[in-house]
Parts: C-alpha cells; sequence; structure tokens
C-alpha cells in the first residue's frame, strides 16, 4: 500500500515550497511543487494563465494535476498552492495524507505577495478577504501546524510529521517555536503507549503519589521512577533535591533525559530539576491535568516556591516535546477538572475570537478547546519567550491568584481556584463589569469559588502582591481586560484599587 505524503498547505506567502523543500531533504523524499508544475504545463508564469484565461479554467486545471499528485503519492512530498483546498475533491483526496498547514500572518502574507506576480494579491481587500475565508479550511483538513518561523522549520519539524503518520488516529501536532529552541506538541488520545518517543536515551519519570501508578508506565521503557508528593506544598527545594539525589542513585546522565507525568506542580519541579541537573538535560512533559494541558506544560518556565513567594526559585528550560494524553483526564477528580478551568477561561480572554465565543458559551472543556489553548499559548510565547513583554499577558489573574495562594500557605486553595478569584479581582481592576458578571456565572458554574475566605485579610493579600515576579521597580504591574482579544499588561494600579478589588472578593 502506497505511504502517506506529506502534503503542504497555507496561504499566500506562508513558506509552503521552502518547507516542503526542507523536509524533503531531511526525509531523502521526492518533492513535488504544484504551482511550479502548473507553469511547466502552462508553459508560462500562473499570472500569465490567469489573465489569459480566468481563475475558474485555472482551478480547473490545478485541481486535475493536484489529484493526479495525490493519487501517485508514495511517501513523498508535496506543496499545494494557496487555493487549491476551495476544491472539495481536493480536499477528500487529501484524506489518506498528512496535511501540514504552514502558518502566517496577514501582514507578513501581504508583504511576501504583493506585487510579486500572485494574480489574487494585486487588491488589499480582496487579499484579506480570501485570508479569512481560507484559514478555517486549512485548519479543518491538518494534521500538523508549523508557525510562523524561519526558512529551516521544515527540515527541524521533518521527523517529528513523518511519526505523525505512526502516531493514534486524530493526533494533531502543533510545532512550538521559542528564542531557545523548538519542538513537537502532539495533542490527542490513547497516545501514551501508542504515540513514537519523541527523543532517544534512557527515561526517568518524575510523576506523584497520584498519578505515577495510572501512568508512569505508559510511557515505555522507563530507566527510573521517582515519585513526590501530591499538591502545591510539595514543590519546593528540598523535594527538588531529593529528586536530584534520586537521579544520581538511579544513574542518569547528560545522554538521557527526564519525562515529567503529572500536573502543574510535578511539570514544574521536574523541569526545574532537569535544567539544572549536570548544568541541563533534556525534559518530555506528560501533562495529565487540564491546567497542564491548557497552560503550563508549554513555554518552559519551571520552578519552586519559597515559603513566602510562589515561583521564586526557577529556569527557563523549554520541554524537547509535549505528549498531551486527552484520555488522561478521565481519571482527574472533578475538583481538579474545575480548577483547571479558570486557566481555560483566562486563555480564550487573551485569545478572543473563536476560542473565546466557545468557553463563553459554556460548553464543557474538549479536545478542540485543550488545543485552542494550546495555540494561544505557544503563539504568546513564540513572540515573547522571557517575558520581556507580551508574554506578560500570561499572567492575567495570577498576580492576585499567587498572592492568595502564598497567603493562604498553598494549602487553602488550588492553584486554579486561586486564579479564578484572580480574574474577578482583575475584571474589576479593568472596569468590565458585565465581562466580570458573564466570568463569574463561567466559573460558579463549574463549582469553583467566586468568593475568598473571609478568614484571609485583603490587606494581606494586596501586599503579597508586591511580591509578585514581573515587579522591576516601585509598582506591581497588573495585566487588565480591555475586552476578549485586547489583553494588555504593564497596567499601574493604586493599591487602595487594588484593595478595593481584592476586598470585594469577600461578597
Amino acid at each position: 500500500m502506497p505511504a502517506p505524503a506529506l502534503v503542504f498547505v497555507g496561504f499566500m506567502g506562508a513558506g509552503k515550497s521552502t518547507a516542503a523543500r526542507e523536509a524533503a531533504a531531511v526525509l531523502d523524499a521526492r518533492l513535488h511543487d504544484s504551482d511550479r508544475l502548473l507553469e511547466a504545463e502552462f508553459g508560462s508564469t500562473i499570472e500569465a494563465f490567469f489573465d489569459a484565461h480566468g481563475e475558474a479554467a485555472f482551478r480547473e486545471r490545478e485541481e486535475a494535476l493536484v489529484l493526479r499528485l495525490l493519487d501517485a503519492a508514495d511517501g513523498d512530498v508535496i506543496a499545494l498552492g494557496g487555493g487549491t483546498l476551495a476544491s472539495a475533491r481536493v480536499r477528500e483526496a487529501l484524506g489518506r495524507h498528512l496535511v501540514v498547514h504552514v502558518e502566517v500572518d496577514l501582514e507578513t502574507a501581504w508583504t511576501r505577495a504583493a506585487g510579486k506576480g500572485r494574480p489574487l494579491a494585486r487588491d488589499r481587500a480582496v487579499f484579506e478577504a480570501r485570508y479569512a475565508e481560507r484559514a478555517s479550511t486549512y485548519r479543518s483538513v491538518a494534521r500538523a501546524t508549523l508557525p510562523p518561523a524561519d526558512k529551516k522549520v521544515g527540515r527541524r519539524a521533518a521527523r517529528a510529521l513523518r511519526d505523525l503518520a505512526d502516531a493514534p488516529a486524530g493526533t494533531q501536532l502543533l510545532w512550538a517555536t521559542a528564542a531557545s529552541g523548538d519542538y513537537p506538541v502532539l495533542v490527542g488520545r490513547r497516545l501514551l503507549g501508542q504515540v513514537p518517543w519523541p527523543l532517544g536515551g534512557r527515561r526517568f519519570v518524575v510523576s506523584d503519589a497520584n498519578v505515577g501508578d495510572l501512568y508512569a508506565g505508559l510511557v515505555g521503557e522507563v530507566s527510573g521512577l521517582i515519585e513526590i508528593g501530591a499538591g502545591e506544598e510539595h514543590k519546593t527545594l528540598a523535594t527538588a533535591e531529593r529528586v536530584w539525589e534520586a537521579l544520581v542513585e538511579q544513574g542518569a546522565t547528560r545522554a538521557d533525559h527526564v519525562v515529567a507525568v503529572g500536573g502543574g506542580v510535578v511539570g514544574d519541579l521536574a523541569g526545574f530539576c532537569a535544567s539544572a541537573y549536570q548544568r541541563g538535560v533534556p525534559v518530555i512533559q506528560v501533562p495529565t491535568t487540564v491546567v497542564a494541558q491548557v497552560d503550563s506544560a508549554y513555554g518552559g518556565k519551571t520552578g519552586v516556591d519559597l515559603p513566602t513567594a510562589k515561583n521564586y526559585v526557577g529556569a527557563y528550560h523549554q520541554p524537547s516535546a509535549v505528549v498531551v494524553d486527552v484520555a488522561t483526564l478521565a481519571t482527574l477528580p472533578p475538583e481538579e477538572h474545575a480548577a483547571g478551568y479558570a486557566e481555560v477561561v483566562k486563555t480564550a480572554l487573551i485569545a478572543g475570537g473563536a476560542l473565546w465565543e466557545q468557553v463563553a458559551s459554556g460548553v464543557p472543556v474538549d479536545d478542540a478547546t485543550i488545543l485552542g489553548c494550546a495555540r494561544t499559548k505557544l503563539a504568546v510565547v513564540r513572540e515573547d519567550e522571557r517575558d520581556g513583554g507580551r508574554r506578560q499577558v500570561l499572567n492575567l489573574g495570577h498576580t492576585v491568584g499567587h498572592a492568595i495562594e502564598t497567603v493562604s500557605g498553598f494549602a487553602r486553595y488550588r492553584h486554579g481556584e486561586a486564579v479564578g478569584l484572580g480574574l474577578l479581582a482583575a475584571l474589576r481592576l479593568s472596569g468590565q463589569e458585565d465581562l466580570r458578571a458573564h466570568v463569574r456565572d463561567l466559573l460558579e458554574g463549574v463549582g469553583l469559588p467566586v468568593e475568598l475566605d473571609p478568614q484571609l485579610d485583603a490587606a494581606e493579600i494586596v501586599a503579597a502582591t508586591a511580591k509578585d515576579k514581573k515587579r522591576l521597580g516601585e509598582h506591581t504591574p497588573f495585566v487588565l481586560v480591555h475586552g476578549p482579544g485586547d489583553v494588555r499588561h504593564g497596567a499601574v494600579v493604586a493599591p487602595s484599587d487594588v484593595l478595593a478589588a481584592v476586598a470585594e472578593l469577600h461578597g
């Protein structure tokens, strides 16, 4: 049976041809570019054929050529023109192949395409309309997504794309990029034990007492298992020291890697231990909670808490891969599932658009929601890996939320519960009364607390915000919401206003 092809699709100027060429070189596969083949068949440029015969005639010839390519492909690499997927027959023929969507932002696409012999890039308004129309089509057929990146991204992602063909049906691959490196994010069901493992070397699993028995044995051949206590109170330097000592005792070397199997606490602590052990070993994140699957597993922030401040000791250490098996959420206790919902709402507010509309409707968190949140987080980190600007929007709700956790000794509230309360405070500070009421209903609807424990002192919580890691000078910066999809960082807020917003949480 012929092997599926890697088929690169995307809008004009996305760099499909370049990505396909780089991938084909790594995989030693035959390369086909539909636009170049059409020009050879026409004996002229696409622009000249368009002008002489019109778009309808071009699409007819394009469809026929692409259908022949897809039918004959056997492990090939193919780059398709931006409008090819308008054909229902082409979309159907793509069914046996692995489709890779190469993303591009509108401004970059226009800069690359306008005035470059592209007949559909002459009118800006028409160009923008086609960009909007085609976006959902690309995503609907793709199993993998390459973000806007440098010209070599196809080369670096090639092997992960090839391995995706052997992953369980429905598995999606998001290629994560950051200044310090890039890595595959695999999202699907029943991945553990089924997906090709993305890294060589021996595997040393760090998990907690709740998750280890369930999933630690499903990541393939494990050379060592290190279990820590469950809960934020165990995310400490003392626990990290025990993990490091266990890695030494079990003989882990720099040729091996750490596998973090669990929620945000496990991911943060195991990632931190990996960043420092023998001055750095790889880590693969296997998140098993909603919080971790929508947020904390991505982006490379690792660390532990001090008794007086959350996440105060840590390092940026990007994972070598993230394997998101959504099926693991089936064993998550309801209260933990609910706690993760606060991060879903936060991420949707940052994203706006379709993700916010979905979450705002109150529908349960599903695979599409998790994938959408992952896309949002990865896009923010791609722009700003180390909190120099844009990434600070991910702190929405966390300034007050972290202060609540600190004041309550990391024992009264789960992280997501504290973030939910912090979201309500941030929306009050943003002057978004209607949106705050809506978010309050969403949080309350899944059983999250929307009022603060009366035994916690509002003034003490406000004082704790002064220890926020984002603080660089006299003021603690706040993240405020101007509307879904319009979240801004760096706002200076009067302490009296913060006190009023936190005090309001007492009900």
